[in-house]
């Protein structure tokens, strides 16, 4: 789940509104120009050490209490896919001559996509490059949203 909400098309996390603990991966694995300014997420996902008070504005519920060390994850192969494509996108992103080095997916998403006169997003983007890379994530998302979507149901996320 945690996967599939980092990269979900509704994912409105944004750099603009203050420090992107969000993102999911390290400086060097998308080749970023610069450090970022949190790697809370990608050391979450690698279960690295974690202390609340280095990250006071997150919720309390992203850190166990008395434990300071968090349990490795174990992902599907659907939530690795969806992960890697990812990965190629923010990799893309960073090769942009005006990347900013904490962009969010909704930031990433909104400098290839652009905004209309009314101030929406678009849907579509002149990138063919990006085009692709969005369109195979999105694809990956969807396979994962397949396997999850009965669990979602069984522990009780939503009733039917």
């Amino acid at each position: 789940m945690l996967i599939y909400t980092l990269f979900h098309g509704q994912n409105r996390i944004s750099s603009k509104d203050g420090t992107n603990h969000w993102i999911p991966f390290t400086e060097q694995e998308v080749d970023a120009k610069d450090k970022f300014e949190s790697n809370f997420m990608s050391d979450f996902l690698k279960g690295k050490p974690t202390k609340r008070k280095n990250f006071p504005n997150l919720p309390m519920i992203l850190f166990e209490p008395e434990e300071p060390y968090l349990k490795v994850f174990k992902f599907s192969s659907e939530a690795i896919a969806v992960f890697n494509a990812g990965r190629e996108l923010w990799k893309y992103y960073h090769q942009q001559p005006n990347s900013n080095v904490n962009a969010s997916f909704y930031d990433i998403k909104e400098h290839f996509q652009g905004r209309n006169e009314a101030g929406k997003m678009n849907n579509t983007s002149a990138d063919e490059t990006y085009t692709n890379l969005i369109g195979d994530l999105r694809e990956k998302l969807k396979q994962l949203a397949e396997k999850i979507e009965p669990k979602v149901y069984k522990y009780g996320f939503l009733k039917i």
